[in-house]
Formats: structure tokens, C-alpha cells, sequence
């Protein structure tokens, strides 16, 4: 049976996985979990057309199944994953704003996905985690990831800001973030996406319902909705496109976790090798099990490292915690309607910090991991790969089946790596 010793709360106290806090601390750190993912796990389902409801429910539903999959071992929440935006949006010519009509083939495509993720995972857990690193490199991990970001660039800036006064809004949006996150600190500064929307909606308000420069925000939303009901559910539809275009994010929600675990490994002076395989095989099942109800693809998050550096607490009870208060949220209509009422060139601002720090994460992969770039390999493989994701090179394979942007650099990626290094080995 699975238990953890009660420390008890000191300055400096490190709080290993199998420890925790006396329950009112507990609690209380398990919330701010959920807090700290805030911005993340509404803003993914936002920018795909998904409902936040949903999602944040099915984020407390997948923690709890990553939680069970690893055994209570690894200290992780999983919230939506942004992996997925720029093939949902691939999938359903989605946007960026209101719900999205082609919801159910994007859920079809993420359940085939996820379910390709958990079989990476069951074959890890029999055969070992070398082949994974193999064949998954720093410099292929960082190109997939930097790509990702890079793809999304056009979705807020040509789509999220139709006119001048939306521009503006939109670099007040970033500028408020930047602020927060160089001139803040303590948990201010770690919620500085959910702090900087906020401010920038509030100037927003100021600007529209105040000064009239722009269309206002109805609050009337709000005020109809009902504190508690059930999340608007979404069966899925699968159809051969979709699938082909969002099966490529498996390979990278493996670089994510992958890196998660090692720097949770590193945070604890725990390995968690031995648990690589069972973590895909959780992360891989809570996302077939989100998207079977119309929530969002799901994976480990920065934040989550990010607040557990920050307060040396590893407990992996608080992710319980953290999972049964996000599907409590997710039962709340008015919650729902809250955030539908944020202003698109808002969201435009928020998603272009976003999408660049996921740039920037796969730079730092290459950073941190001393990526020799005199090497033409490392050149050849980093350049196309990011080519092909921001140019959204597109590969047809006759008339019912095309590769674009995300797929084509994440498999580029891939056999370009393994082909170029053949006379190495």
C-alpha cells in the first residue's frame, strides 16, 4: 500500500516523492499545482476550439491515471498539450477563435495518437529505454520542439488581430508578461501567463466598455451561467487525414516526457529510468481516455517543475490533490463561461509568448546539451527540420492524404538523422 511520511514544514525542507507536509499544507500546494498550470491547460483547449470545461476535468482525470501507471513514484501533473495545436489545426482548418466545428475528427486522430504513444510505452517497459535516446537525439528532440513553435507563429499574428487597435492589444498582452516575468518573483512571476491575461483583459476592458475603441466584453455570460453542471462531452470521428496529420505528435510528446523525467531525476536525486516506460504508457492512456470525451491531448509540464523547484516539495500526493480540485473546476459552467469571455487580440498576445517560448525550449535543448553545430549532421538535421515546420512544407501521398508542417519536420526530422549518421556507424 502506498503511504508517505509525514515531514514536518521547516525552512529548506526538501519533501522527497514518498514524503509530504502535514494535510492543511498539503492542500494547499496541491492547488497552487493546479494554479500554476492555470494558463497552460485553458489557454491549449482555447486555441484549438476545445471546451476548457472539459479539458480541465480530463486534466484531473489523466493525473490521476499517469499517477496510477507509475505507481505514485513520479511527481506529475499533465495538462493539455500544446504539441497538438498546429495539427488539430491542420486537421480541421481551425482558426483560432470560438468552438471548433471539426472538434470530433481532431478527437479521432488524438485517441489514435495516444493510443500509439502508450504502445511506444509497453514496448520501452520490455525492451529497455537505449533505443529511445537512439533514436531520439538532442538535436532531433530540439529541432521537433523548436519547430512546433514556429509553425504556430502565424495563428495569432495574421489571424487573432484583424485590425490595428487588436495589434496594439496584442503587444500590451506580451509586454504585460514580459514585465511580469523579468520584474516579479515568488508565485507572481510563476503564474505570469495567467497574471499577464488577466491585465491585459482588464486594460482591455478599460479600452472597450470604458473609452468605446472597441468591441466590448459581455459579462452577460458570466452572469447566466450555473455554478455547477456537466461539461459539454464530444464523441469522437475517425477519418484517415486527420489521423495521418496528428499521429506525429506521439514522437514528440515522448522527447517531452522524456526530458520531464530526467529533470525530475535530477531535482530529487532519484533516477526514474526505471519508470520511463510506464510513464508513456500513463501519459499515452490519459490522452485516449481525454479525447474520448472531447478533452484535449495531454502530457507532463514545465510548469510543474518549475513550482516544485521553486518550493522543494516532491510529494506526489499533492498531484492527487492537484487532480481532484482541477475536476472539480472542470463541473463549473460559470468557469467555463469566464474564460470564453477573453478578448481574441488577448489571447493573440498570450499565444505569441506561448508559441515562442516553445521555440525557445528547443533551443535550450540544444543549449543544454552542448549541441555541436560545426558538425554538418547537427546543421543539416537542425536547419531543415526547422524549415520544414515554419515553411509548413506539405508532402501528398495521392488524393486523400497529406503531411504538412508538424508531421513532415518531425519525420524529417527522424529519417534525416538516421540517414545522415550511416557512414558514422
Amino acid at each position: 500500500m502506498l503511504a508517505w511520511t509525514v515531514r514536518q514544514p521547516a525552512d529548506g525542507v526538501v519533501v522527497a516523492p514518498d514524503e509530504r507536509l502535514p494535510w492543511p499544507q498539503t492542500l494547499l500546494l496541491g492547488v497552487q499545482h493546479v494554479l500554476a498550470m492555470f494558463g497552460g491547460t485553458v489557454l491549449g483547449p482555447l486555441l484549438m476550439g476545445f471546451d476548457p470545461n472539459v479539458a480541465i476535468l480530463m486534466s484531473g482525470v489523466g493525473t490521476l491515471i499517469f499517477f496510477v501507471a507509475v505507481g505514485g513514484k513520479v511527481p506529475s501533473y499533465l495538462s493539455s498539450s500544446f504539441s497538438f495545436i498546429a495539427a488539430v489545426a491542420a486537421a480541421t482548418g481551425y482558426v483560432g477563435h470560438g468552438p471548433n466545428a471539426s472538434i470530433d475528427v481532431a478527437l479521432g486522430g488524438i485517441i489514435v495518437c495516444g493510443a500509439v504513444y502508450a504502445l511506444i510505452g509497453f514496448i520501452v517497459m520490455a525492451t529497455g529505454t537505449g533505443w529511445v535516446e537512439r533514436l531520439m537525439p538532442p538535436v532531433v528532440t530540439g529541432s521537433i520542439v523548436a519547430t512546433i513553435g514556429l509553425n504556430l507563429a502565424p495563428v495569432p499574428v495574421k489571424t487573432m488581430a484583424s485590425t490595428s487597435f487588436d495589434a496594439w492589444v496584442q503587444a500590451m498582452t506580451f509586454l504585460s508578461i514580459g514585465l511580469i516575468a523579468v520584474f516579479t518573483s515568488g508565485m507572481l512571476q510563476r503564474l505570469l501567463i495567467l497574471v499577464g491575461l488577466i491585465v491585459a483583459s482588464l486594460v482591455y476592458a478599460v479600452l472597450t466598455n470604458g473609452l468605446g475603441w472597441g468591441p466590448p466584453i459581455d459579462a452577460n455570460l458570466i452572469g447566466n451561467a450555473a455554478w455547477f453542471g456537466v461539461p459539454h462531452l464530444t464523441a469522437p470521428r475517425f477519418e484517415g487525414r486527420a489521423i495521418f496529420l496528428i499521429l506525429p505528435v506521439a514522437a514528440i510528446l515522448v522527447a517531452e516526457n522524456l526530458g520531464h523525467l530526467k529533470a525530475v531525476g535530477a531535482m530529487t536525486g532519484r533516477r526514474m529510468d526505471a519508470f520511463i516506460g510506464r510513464a508513456f504508457v500513463g501519459d499515452g492512456l490519459a490522452t485516449v481516455a481525454s479525447a474520448a470525451v472531447g478533452g484535449t491531448g495531454v502530457t507532463t509540464y514545465a510548469e510543474n517543475i518549475g513550482v516544485m523547484a521553486a518550493t522543494r516539495v516532491y510529494s506526489t500526493v499533492l498531484f492527487v490533490v492537484a487532480a481532484l480540485f482541477a475536476i472539480l473546476l472542470g463541473f463549473s459552467p460559470k468557469f467555463g463561461a469566464l474564460i470564453h469571455t477573453i478578448p481574441l487580440p488577448v489571447m493573440g498576445g498570450v499565444s505569441i509568448v506561448i508559441f515562442g517560448l516553445i521555440a525557445i525550449a528547443g533551443v535550450r535543448i540544444w543549449v543544454d546539451n552542448r549541441i555541436d553545430f560545426t558538425d554538418s549532421r547537427n546543421m543539416m538535421v537542425a536547419g531543415i527540420t526547422l524549415m520544414l515546420g515554419a515553411g509548413d512544407f506539405t508532402l501528398s501521398f495521392g488524393s486523400s492524404f497529406s503531411m504538412a508542417g508538424i508531421g513532415t519536420a518531425t519525420f524529417g526530422a527522424l529519417l534525416l538523422y538516421g540517414l545522415l549518421n550511416l557512414r558514422r556507424r
